[in-house]
This record gives structure tokens, C-alpha cells and sequence, in this order.
């Protein structure tokens, strides 16, 4: 990832400070907020706004900024000869403005996700899709929350050390969650979701103690395989929440589902669909 994708909003704080005065303007300019960076995320390629390739949910108003639930599906139509090869999650006030990238395998043409994110201020919060053909298609929605990157972890440190990398990856029963809408009636999908414990420290946290800044260490990498193809690759930033949770869906009857993942620090985590394990 580029490193001005990480940096270039901090040079808008001015911008942002102005918006968060009137949450009305705040939603009037995102655009504005989001070209600071856009080139650096995705060139000078056009993006389709509001296609209807795919939807997303996301709460008006957040119950906890720190939290934030969004939900992502995509389904191309019958007949489109292009598959899916990534959905980026995007917020934009925070300081590293893109959450995480999804890359797809298998030539899919239909893909549900679910997450939390982290939303640092009023923002646009973004899902934009490549299909395999190098086009962009996106679609937003406007959230009301404020401080989540900076919001205090949940556990103190020793805890959260002591249970880091543990794994919950479970299969979840069929559901029309499942099946984005407008998916192919011949396709099956099944869904599962992963947990990993792990506290996801932003860098804008403080020590309770000594008031001092606890260093960023996140969840950057995760590979789920369904046998021998990749089901999904993610390369994961600070806007994920603590102890990241992923749910998606994937092709039924394809063979074991395996999961491995690692930190900002290369400790690696893996496990199996059903199965428990701690990081190593």
C-alpha cells in the first residue's frame, strides 16, 4: 500500500476539523475528502458511483465508533462473463483511510462480507469492487460516529497478549444472507465466519497508566483456502476493530476450509473451519 494512502488525509485535518462543526456539511463534502486520496488508492482508473453490482449496509449512527458493523454483497449478473478480483473497504476521515482489501479467488461471481470497522469521525464509509477486467464500481454510506480509532481497547495489554491469535472459524447454517441479491439461482454459497483474537492497536490509543501512545500492531494479512484454491486473501490496516471478525461466503462442496493469518509483528495464526487454535 502506498504510504501516502495512509498519510494524505492528515494533511485534510484542517478540512475535517471544519466538517465535524456541522455533522450537515460533514455529509455534504465527503467527496471532497475522499479525492485527497483517491489517486493514490486507485490511479486515475474512473469509478462507477452508486453501481447497483453491489450493496452495502452500514447504521446511521454508530452505537460504538469503535465497532461499527458493514456488511458488503456483490453479485454480478447472469450472463457477465467478468468475476469479482477485489472489494476494498474504505473510510474516510480516518487516518488510514483504506480498512482493508479483499482479494477473490475461485472466479467468483457472487461474494457476501461482513465486518466491524473503526470510524474516527462523521464519514463516508466505502465499498469499491474490481472486476477482474480492471473496471471500479462503488457505493457508500454516510456514518455518524466519532473517536473510534483512538477509543481505549477493550482488555488490558496482559490480557490481550495472553489470548492473542486464538481462533474461532465457524461454519454458519445456509441463509439468504448467504446469497447476495440478484445472485445466479443455480449457484450455492455457504458462510462462515472467522474471530481472532487480537487487539488491533490503532498507534492512537492510550496507556491508561502512563498516558503514553501504545504502538500500532494489527491484523495485516489473512489467506482462507478451500482445499488447494484461495477462497480470499485480506491485507488489513488500523481500521479494523479489536479482535477482527470477518464473515463471508464462499463456494459450498469445494473441500476443507483452512485459515491463516498474521500480525503487524509476524506472528502467525492458523486454524481450520470448526476448529480452535491459538497464534505461534
Amino acid at each position: 500500500m502506498p504510504r501516502r494512502v495512509l498519510v494524505a488525509p492528515l494533511a485534510a485535518l484542517g478540512l475535517a476539523a471544519a466538517l465535524l462543526s456541522s455533522p450537515a456539511s460533514a455529509e455534504d463534502n465527503t467527496d471532497k475528502v475522499f479525492e485527497t486520496f483517491r489517486q493514490d488508492a486507485f490511479g486515475d482508473r474512473p469509478i462507477e458511483v452508486g453501481s447497483a453490482l453491489l450493496n452495502m449496509d452500514a447504521p446511521k449512527r454508530a452505537e460504538d465508533a469503535a465497532i461499527v458493523p458493514i456488511g458488503v454483497t456483490v453479485a454480478l449478473p447472469d450472463g457477465d462473463p467478468r468475476s469479482i478480483a477485489k472489494v476494498t473497504l474504505i473510510v474516510d476521515e480516518n487516518p488510514a483511510p483504506v480498512a482493508a482489501t479483499f482479494t477473490l479467488g475461485q472466479k467468483r461471481k457472487e461474494f457476501a462480507l461482513t465486518t466491524r470497522l473503526r470510524v474516527n469521525a462523521y464519514s463516508s464509509v466505502r465499498a469499491v469492487l474490481e472486476t477482474d477486467d480492471g473496471k471500479l464500481h462503488m457505493t457508500s454510506k454516510f456514518v455518524k460516529a466519532s473517536g473510534g480509532c483512538s477509543a481505549p481497547a477493550l482488555k488490558d495489554a496482559d490480557q490481550a497478549l495472553a489470548n492473542l491469535g486464538q481462533l474461532k472459524f465457524r461454519a454458519l447454517a445456509d441463509n439468504a444472507s448467504a446469497k447476495p441479491a440478484g445472485a445466479s439461482a443455480v449457484s450455492h454459497m455457504s458462510e462462515a465466519q472467522l474471530m481472532i483474537r487480537h487487539p488491533n492497536y490503532s498507534g492512537l490509543q492510550m496507556d491508561p497508566i502512563d498516558r503514553s501512545y501504545i504502538p500500532a500492531r494489527f491484523v495485516n494479512n489473512i489467506v482462507v483456502k478451500q482445499g488447494d484454491q484461495t477462497v480470499l486473501t485480506m491485507e488489513g490496516g488500523i481500521s479494523l476493530s479489536e479482535d477482527p471478525s470477518i464473515q463471508f461466503s464462499y463456494l459450498a462442496d469445494g473441500g476443507p476450509v483452512t485459515v491463516k493469518a498474521s500480525d503487524t509483528e509476524g506472528v502467525e495464526f492458523s486454524g481450520a473451519l470448526g476448529a480452535k487454535k491459538s497464534g505461534s
